[in-house]
């Protein structure tokens, strides 16, 4: 089919042209033949043809424009009904065609009929099916937009209806739009029940809007407060001091209650509802309770006004019985607890102090708050009452027995006892022998040989202790005890045991700035000044050493020992020298009286009387020739050695004499050589020198001498030349390097 298609086309186009070329070659023909109706005129008849001239048509165009309204979208205008469906409502808004509105827009409306007038909202002049579109919906929530911001720049009161509750408040159909009533803007007073408001028709001034979501926050209350404005001013333009007024509760706080005096509020604080005191305001008032309240102060400028109920009536105190006065008793309950004591109400209003003194007899000192508890009853006694003042004091423990008369009866001097330790201190415990006798052990009585740093060292709280009465003060309510006193003083043995130059094993168990603590046998401590710490090998001893120790100082007095390592250590030298010096002793010894035997033979053998010599002379008759003429070169030999020696022997006779002048604290070896040069060898001659002197020597040896201080020396050498080596090291132990 389309190829015959395309050849009919074919042949009509060759048709065509073929017709266009004959046309192009013969001549154009300029004449026509006349027909019968040639000379008949068609533009006769009136058909098609336009009988107004262009101003006639110009102006009836006018006149038509001007029967229709001027539409414009997205704006609000009056349409009629002019017919009603099931579904639609059609409407003439004087249009060129009329609107649609479902009817579903119109049921706010209870009937809607041809004629009724409603306003709509042109969304489209056109839509694709050429027809004008409308919104009632719309309409109204633009409309209700409208009245929102009028309300909020001017003021207008608008109409809503509550639709629901939501948190916080509710939700109020303003004209067709939403907006919030927050619970607080319902009403002046406080709202708790917020269902029954829900279907409720309520005027509203708008106090918020939000232009971008179109959102509103509306308040009733703000209706009330301006209804109640010139009210309240003309209640608190009569208001005068002391004036009572009939007021309502209507908010109860922890610190008072609001009032509704009539229109304007006063606060009745906690403290003026009552002359007892109330933990909280709803112990007496109610909401919605009514009270006649008296105008205790009023400001017109801040509109605040201070109300008081108890002030309407009469003091506790004016009414106070004369049957409460000093020494009389009385019982109450705690209303108030302070640091230095509680405060005990007898009755409404009136209140006495029970001073944390006058809890009990303890010396130990109560802390209130643990002792009393809120709404606790007492009994307790007057101790002072001053009605003009409306002030009370009491005590509790003055109505039982003061238990110290006849203390000294009960718990006697040097008595013994079993207490509970109720306090520590740095200094000692506090101990109760029963209920209010106490006393304290001094740190220093708890045991007769250890030291305790803190008395946390030997007891804890709670723990009993067994105790001595050492002395009563009456007076101050005090009694001196003491734990060590249970025991006999083992000083007076210990002095048999720990004498003055006696030595020990013993532990360092405590280490200090002067010194360290060295527990001795027995569990006995002892004090070792630092510089007797030092050790053989240089070093000094640390806490857990164990060590022999020399006892240096006894002070039974005092219970003081004071131990050296150091000390111990030269004497163990001292000792190993003077065995070395006796050893050296004995052999000069044996020298010399080997000389003085030699000499005696010589000096006999000269003089030619001793049978010594003879017996020598027949020992040498019987020698050989060579022995013979040997003998006379041999006596020669020993009588110059003997000459040779006389010198040495003196020379070893007077070391014998002199003395260690080292062992005086201040002299080193440079020192003994120079008083040694000044003819000073010996203990002996150094204690009976002249301080002076010595120090003449010292200036003589230069000024590197000059330094030393000699005022001792004397002191020390005499102690030394009397053997009274025990002494010395107690003196040296006092001394700094030979000074004092």
């Amino acid at each position: 089919m389309m190829s015959d298609d395309k050849s009919a086309e074919a042949q009509e186009s060759a048709e065509v042209v073929e017709e266009t070329a004959v046309a192009e070659q013969e001549p154009v023909q300029t004449e026509e033949p006349k027909g019968a109706h040639d000379d008949f005129d068609w533009s006769v008849s009136h058909k098609n043809a336009i009988s107004y001239s262009e101003e006639e048509i110009e102006k009836y165009l006018q006149e038509y424009e001007n029967t229709l309204t001027t539409v414009n979208e997205n704006e609000i205008i009056k349409g009629k009904v002019t017919s009603v469906s099931e579904s639609d409502v059609v409407l003439d808004i004087n249009f060129k065609s009329d609107g649609i509105v479902s009817l579903s827009e119109f049921r706010d409306m209870d009937e809607i009929k041809v004629g009724d007038e409603v306003d709509v909202y042109v969304e489209s002049q056109e839509d694709e099916r050429g027809q004008l579109v409308l919104s009632r919906r719309k309409a109204k929530l633009f409309k209700a937009w409208e009245n929102i911001v009028d309300s909020y720049k001017n003021g207008t009161i608008i109409t809503g209806t509550i639709i629901s509750k939501t948190k916080g408040g509710l939700i109020a159909d303003c004209g067709g739009l939403e907006t919030f009533l927050p619970g607080s803007q319902i009403d002046i007073k406080p709202i708790i029940d917020y269902d029954q408001y829900v279907g409720k028709t309520m005027e509203f001034k708008v106090v918020k809007i939000n232009e971008a979501i179109k959102n509103a926050v509306i308040s009733h209350k703000a209706l009330i407060e301006s209804d109640l404005a010139d009210q309240r001013e003309a209640i608190i333009q009569s208001l005068e001091k002391g004036q009572v007024l009939e007021g309502i509760v209507k908010n109860i706080t922890d610190f008072g209650a609001f009032m509704d005096l009539g229109g304007v509020d006063g606060l009745l604080y906690i403290t003026d509802i009552s002359w007892g005191r109330i933990n909280h305001p709803n112990e007496v008032l109610e909401l919605n309770q009514k009270l006649n309240v008296v105008v205790l102060d009023f400001d017109e400028n801040k509109k605040r006004i201070s109300l008081g109920l108890k002030q309407l009536q009469p003091h506790p105190w004016e009414v106070l019985g004369e049957e409460i006065k000093e020494g009389s008793e009385v019982k109450g309950k705690i209303v108030n607890i302070e640091d230095y004591g509680a405060f005990l109400e007898i009755s409404p209003g009136v209140e006495g102090l029970i001073h944390v003194s006058e809890v009990s007899w303890r010396t130990q000192p109560v802390n209130a708050r643990e002792f009393f508890t809120l709404d606790q009853e007492y009994d307790a006694k007057v101790v002072t009452i001053d009605r003009d003042e409306r002030k009370m004091s009491l005590s509790i423990k003055q109505l039982s027995e003061d238990p110290w008369d006849g203390i000294e009866k009960k718990f006697p001097v040097d008595s013994r006892h079993t207490g509970i330790v109720k306090n520590l201190t740095p200094y000692g415990v506090f101990v109760e022998l029963e209920e209010g006798i106490g006393g304290m052990v001094h740190i220093s009585d708890l045991s007769w040989t250890k030291r305790y740093s803190h008395p946390s060292e030997f007891t804890k709280v709670g723990e009993e202790i067994e105790c001595v009465i050492l002395e009563i003060d009456k007076q101050d309510r005090k009694l001196s005890l003491g734990h060590k006193q249970i025991e006999e003083n083992p000083w007076d043995t210990f002095a048999q045991v720990f004498p003055q130059g006696s030595y020990h094993e013993a532990t360092i168990v405590k280490k200090e700035d002067r010194g360290s603590i060295v527990q001795l046998p027995y569990g006995l401590e002892a004090f070792a000044p630092a510089k007797h710490l030092k050790k053989e090998d240089g070093t000094f001893a640390n806490v857990d050493d164990n060590l022999t120790f020399k006892v240096i100082e006894f002070n039974r007095d005092d219970k003081r020992i004071l131990v050296s390592h150091t000390r111990y250590l030269e004497d163990i030298q001292r000792e190993a020298d003077d065995q070395v010096k006796g050893e050296k002793r004995r052999e000069r010894q044996e020298t010399r009286n080997m000389v003085q035997t030699r000499n005696a033979g010589v000096e006999r053998t000269t003089l030619g009387d001793l049978n010594v010599f003879s017996q020598l002379k027949d020992q040498l008759a019987e020698a050989d020739a060579p022995a013979k003429k040997a003998a006379p070169e041999k006596e020669a030999k020993k009588a110059e050695a003997k000459t040779k020696e006389a010198p040495k022997k003196e020379a070893e006779k007077s070391e014998d004499k002199a003395d260690d002048l080292k062992k005086i604290e201040g002299i080193g070896p440079k020192i003994a050589e120079k008083l040694g040069e000044a003819g000073i060898n010996t203990f002996s001659e150094l204690a009976a020198a002249e301080v002076d002197k010595l120090n003449e020597i010292l200036e003589e040896a230069g000024p590197r001498y000059k330094m030393h201080d000699p005022t001792t020396w004397p002191q020390q050498a005499e102690l030394a030349a009397a053997d009274k080596w025990d002494e010395l090291e107690k003196l040296q132990g006092e001394l700094d390097g030979g000074r004092k």
